[in-house]
């Protein structure tokens, strides 16, 4: 059976289907529809179900959405104490551990620009902990600072700063979790250790990519560590340093993880903050306006982040272009 012949105007007919799929007006928005459908899908649809559960009476027992309630959520959480602690919790433990990671980051990343031997390792052993599944990372906290076997009290009570007549106090443990100043602490020092690597990564690629020519003239002119630090390399890290700071604040504020998995916001409420409250509240309490209620206080801060972000983005692409 012989083939149908080829005509011209089958030969126009694919070229003009091929040019069709190749046109940009076609080929972004076909290429954006995936990432449109997963932010839609597991974002959007979410969130608006959150909304109506907060302006709503719906609870486990109780499953209609249709109840509008108003307002009347919102005033609840806001006078319930144990909501006021986890507001103030979750605004202290942000600030404190992202202003900490900023100076980390900082002098990780001029640490990782040198050249210097095992790079490689060390610049594998930094991203560890953000490239550990998180649950795993906290768990692996939850021993280090377990009551008992904590292996940190093991090792103050070797060098003799733990125990009987030392600088740390008579008893054998330090029960990092079961007392608020060491749970507090314990927390804080675990979102370092989770969103330090982040910062660290975001840093380093903001010096790799300061022009080679800058150093050189610097190196000519005399100029050393320091100076090279203030005067060129802080001030153009500045609006990487900002997205660092913006992208670790987001994962700070919102985490969920550490304090359910370490301390499951006690001891008394001391350790809980908004993403873990709203869990308690709203899942293993049942009432699901209440929970939406509380996890909605976390929209204001994240639109204003997102914005910024935004500002930042267009600045920087300003910058470049200019």
């Amino acid at each position: 059976m012989s083939s149908p012949p080829v005509t011209e105007a089958s030969v126009s007919g694919v070229s003009e289907g091929r040019f069709w799929f190749e046109r940009e007006r076609v080929l972004g928005p076909l290429f954006l529809l995936p990432a449109v459908v997963y932010i839609v899908a597991l974002v959007g649809f979410p969130l608006v179900l959150a909304v109506l559960y907060a302006f709503s009476g719906v609870t486990v027992g109780n499953p209609r959405i249709d109840e509008f309630v108003g307002l009347d959520n919102f005033r609840s959480v806001w006078t319930d104490r144990v909501f006021q602690k986890a507001l103030q919790n979750t605004i202290v433990f942000t600030v404190i551990s992202q202003v900490i990671v900023l100076i980390l980051a900082n002098l990780l990343a001029n640490i990782l620009s040198a050249e210097f031997r095992g790079k490689r390792l060390v610049r594998f052993l930094v991203l560890l902990p953000w490239t550990t599944p998180v649950a795993l990372g906290v768990l692996g906290w939850f021993w280090l600072l377990d009551s008992v076997y904590s292996p940190i009290d093991w090792t103050l009570r070797f060098f003799g700063l733990l125990g009987p007549d030392t600088a740390l106090g008579p008893a054998r443990n330090m029960y990092y979790l079961g007392t608020t100043e060491l749970a507090q602490f314990s927390v804080i020092l675990v979102h370092i250790w989770r969103t330090l690597p982040l910062a660290t990564v975001i840093l380093l690629a903001g010096l790799t990519a300061i022009p080679q020519d800058i150093r050189d003239a610097a190196d000519i002119d005399g100029a050393g560590f320091w100076r090279q630090l203030i005067y060129i390399r802080l001030p153009l890290l500045l609006p990487i340093m900002a997205v660092a700071t913006l992208f670790a604040t987001v994962f700070a504020f919102t985490d969920l993880t550490i304090a359910l998995v370490l301390t499951r916001g006690g001891p008394v409420n001391d350790t809980q903050v908004l993403a873990s409250w709203a869990y308690f509240r709203g899942i293993q309490g049942g009432n699901l306006a209440h929970g939406a209620a509380i996890a909605l206080f976390l929209l204001p801060v994240l639109i204003a982040i997102a914005i910024a972000m935004l500002r930042l983005a267009r600045r920087s692409g300003a910058d470049e272009g200019s």
